[in-house]
């Protein structure tokens, strides 16, 4: 019955979704960090408050990034009709098991995409735009130029047509993803800051924003070891 709902509806929902995400759990991870950082559970990694005007500029290109976004369930619910996508029962195991592929498919997807929007006319052109977060909050997450978050929105179909799997994981993994990318943007360090450890990846993605290099991984480092030089 759910597959048979219209391509406007899904598309509807599918940007409903993305609101959600983006302005509901967005404020409530903001606020629950501001919370842990008052009482010394959290450090601030730059004590700069971003502008009224950035957080503007933020949610503006936002949205506009959740309307290309709202196409994103589409072709999916299509193949899935067609029979191009073999989906898996809906089972606990087979949940978890597809968030983790997909978790670990979006490091290998983002660092491709990010590598190539740092070659020099697409920083000039489209990715300055995510990069005028010099100081990202949780509102810079969905912060880009279209063509940047139509490319960003493909994880899913790079995947799901190629290798079965749960059709709850995958319309969860947006919510995956998203609590990654807060914890990335939110300007705030989990953990001392110090060493290689997963837990500095927020510390990490902060200094890309600030400097414009390197780090670019999505939460994970290891790609950033194999094919980047070593941060200073």
């Amino acid at each position: 019955m759910l597959f048979q709902f219209s391509y406007l509806t899904w598309f509807g929902v599918t940007i409903l979704y993305f609101l959600v995400l983006y302005f509901g759990l967005g404020t409530l991870f903001l606020r629950t960090c501001k919370f842990l950082f008052r009482n010394n559970l959290l450090q601030r990694i730059d004590p700069r408050e971003a502008s009224s005007s950035q957080l503007r500029f933020e949610i503006g290109h936002s949205l506009k990034s959740i309307f290309i976004f709202g196409f994103s369930s589409i072709p999916i619910i299509y193949l899935i009709r067609t029979g191009v996508i073999e989906l898996l029962p809906n089972t606990w195991i087979n949940i978890l098991w597809g968030l983790i592929l997909l978790t670990l498919w979006n490091e290998v997807h983002f660092y491709v995409i990010h590598r190539i929007m740092h070659f020099k006319p697409m920083m000039q052109h489209i990715h300055y735009i995510h990069h005028r977060s010099t100081v990202p909050t949780v509102y810079s997450v969905y912060s880009f130029h279209w063509l940047e978050a139509f490319l960003l929105s493909t994880v899913p179909l790079t995947i799901v047509p190629f290798i079965p799997f749960s059709i709850v994981a995958v319309f969860l993994y947006p919510t995956v993803s998203i609590l990654l990318n807060f914890a990335g943007h939110c300007n705030f360090r989990f953990g001392d800051g110090k060493g290689d450890s997963w837990r500095l990846f927020g510390t990490a993605h902060h200094e890309h924003h600030s400097k414009g290099r390197k780090n670019y991984g999505f939460a994970l480092n290891l790609l950033d070891k194999l094919f980047s030089k070593p941060t200073k």
